[in-house]
């Protein structure tokens, strides 16, 4: 699933190729990708232009010059990318936008799980997804005070804790993995129990991580591309995350890989021990 560095990573090649651009026709392939009713939705579009595109957390928001929203998810494999007008779009490609400088904008996804919704701007924090979801993981946004207060809250184990967007907006399987690691945290860890340092620790490595990975252009590990149909690069830099098996590259342990909240989660069992209750 794209997660933040992803998701952000499409938003910039999004701006450059839709942003300005006039919406003169929609092709709705696969209606259930569209939560509002799709006559509508395309009523309401056609004929307007994507004035920016900006993103909150996993989800990218489509402001267009009617005062309109649309809420676009992702979700597994859902990608979008831009071919000229008249060349046929790849297979499993659900909705299309012709733009009006002779381009098409196109949705394709694999699965069919993502989905768009269309709000008035300035509704979109009210929408499921966005009403509960945590800060950005930067500096600014996401404070160490505020870190601490739900940690020390918490009575899960870290890992489903992380993945829950209440806290920080975000973070996916891969990239918790990844700062629990560079924190030597084991997954199992009730948030709870966590120390100061340790907290201070995984803030800073979860700002770190996030960052990198978006100037990577995040991790391809399955399908993913950004808007260009390029692959992310971040995948040859990960410590953890498909790495089992592997020595560890701080303490040379074998890395293991257990189930943590129904996910797939691979730490070092010498570096992340759990703390004695």
């Amino acid at each position: 699933m794209p997660e933040l560095p992803e998701v952000e990573t499409v938003r910039r090649g999004l701006i450059k190729i839709a942003k300005g651009r006039k919406i003169i026709g929609i092709d709705v392939h696969y209606p259930q990708t569209i939560t509002n009713d799709v006559e509508m939705f395309k009523e309401a579009l056609i004929g307007q232009t994507i004035e920016d595109i900006n993103r909150r957390g996993k989800y990218l928001l489509f402001h267009f010059s009617n005062q309109l929203t649309m809420i676009s998810h992702l979700r597994m494999e859902g990608k979008y990318f831009g071919i000229p007008e008249g060349e046929v779009p790849r297979k499993h490609t659900h909705v299309v936008f012709h733009l009006d400088d002779n381009t098409q904008l196109c949705y394709n996804d694999t699965r069919k799980f993502g989905r768009m919704t269309l709000v008035e701007t300035g509704e979109e924090l009210s929408y499921a997804g966005l009403k509960t979801i945590g800060p950005e993981p930067t500096d600014k946004d996401f404070t160490l005070e505020y870190f601490k207060d739900i940690v020390h809250k918490g009575r899960r184990e870290i890992k489903p804790f992380l993945l829950d967007q209440k806290g920080v907006a975000g973070l996916g399987n891969i990239y918790v993995d990844e700062v629990l690691w560079m924190s030597q945290i084991h997954p199992e860890e009730h948030a709870n129990n966590l120390t100061d340092q340790q907290i201070t620790r995984l803030r800073e490595n979860i700002i770190d991580e996030i960052a990198i990975a978006t100037e990577h252009h995040g991790t391809t590990v399955h399908s993913y591309t950004n808007a260009f149909g390029h692959a992310g690069d971040f995948q040859n830099e990960l410590h953890a995350y498909g790495r089992v098996g592997e020595p560890c590259e701080r303490c040379g342990t074998k890395l293991v890989k257990i189930k943590v909240a129904q996910r797939g989660t691979t730490f070092c069992p010498h570096c992340q021990q759990l703390s004695e209750e």
